[in-house]
């Protein structure tokens, strides 16, 4: 009998260590191909809805959402240094994506850290750091209220516009390493890359974003892996 119930408490401590519990979809490393294995629960955003489903072994969000921002998919994640990636391409003429890494804010909640804009004619980056100065020099939209948890101003930095010919609708692979205070970002082997160092990529990560205007053809995102540095 003692020997179960230790056997039961290793279990347990490997699922909390894991950040898995019972019921709880794996964050921690993710290899989501979209085929017969598709795990909806994994996400976020209820797959299907009016603008995603999966289809023929991929996801595919098309249209417009009605509201504000083109339709987004949200996928939770759990960890500081990982690698992600995943490929992407575009059904139609025209549109783009924008991959957001959010993560802890450094003062208790979570926001964006990090936006990757894959536009038709270039890829631009986007930091968003965070501080509790109300008339911090970084903090370009002064209409925008504090966090109402941490009480923090997102700050922006946007970096130039790359140019990249994004312009045809072939498929395109996007990887981001993390590690520590560096974050690389790749597209397609090295056919366009970056290096940021900034003290707010060494937070962890906690929810990725795809924000996508693909028209009523639509934008196809597949096999989307999470690895952990370690």
């Amino acid at each position: 009998m003692k020997a179960l119930l230790r056997f039961g408490l290793v279990l347990l401590l490997f699922g909390k260590l894991g950040g898995i519990e019972a019921g709880e979809p794996d964050r921690i490393g993710i290899h989501e191909t979209f085929g017969d294995g598709f795990e909806a629960s994994r996400f976020l955003t209820p797959i299907p809805n009016k603008n995603t489903s999966v289809r023929d072994g991929v996801l595919w969000t098309r249209g417009e959402s009605g509201g504000k921002y083109p339709p987004m998919v949200y996928l939770p994640v759990d960890g500081k240094d990982m690698t992600i990636t995943f490929r992407f391409r575009h059904l139609g003429p025209g549109g783009w994506l924008w991959f957001f890494v959010d993560g802890d804010d450094g003062f208790g909640s979570v926001d964006h850290m990090l936006r990757v804009k894959l536009l038709r004619t270039g890829v631009q980056l986007q930091v968003d750091s965070h501080s509790l100065d109300p008339d911090h020099p970084q903090r370009q939209n002064t209409g925008r209220p504090a966090d109402p948890v941490s009480g923090a101003f997102r700050l922006n930095e946007f970096l130039p516009l790359e140019k990249v010919d994004l312009s045809a609708n072939e498929w395109r692979e996007v990887r981001l390493e993390f590690r520590g205070a560096k974050a690389t970002v790749d597209l397609d082997g090295g056919t366009w890359t970056k290096t940021l160092k900034r003290s707010c990529f060494n937070a962890g990560k906690r929810k990725l974003l795809w924000m996508q205007n693909g028209g009523e053809r639509g934008i196809e995102i597949d096999d989307i892996q999470v690895i952990p540095a370690d």
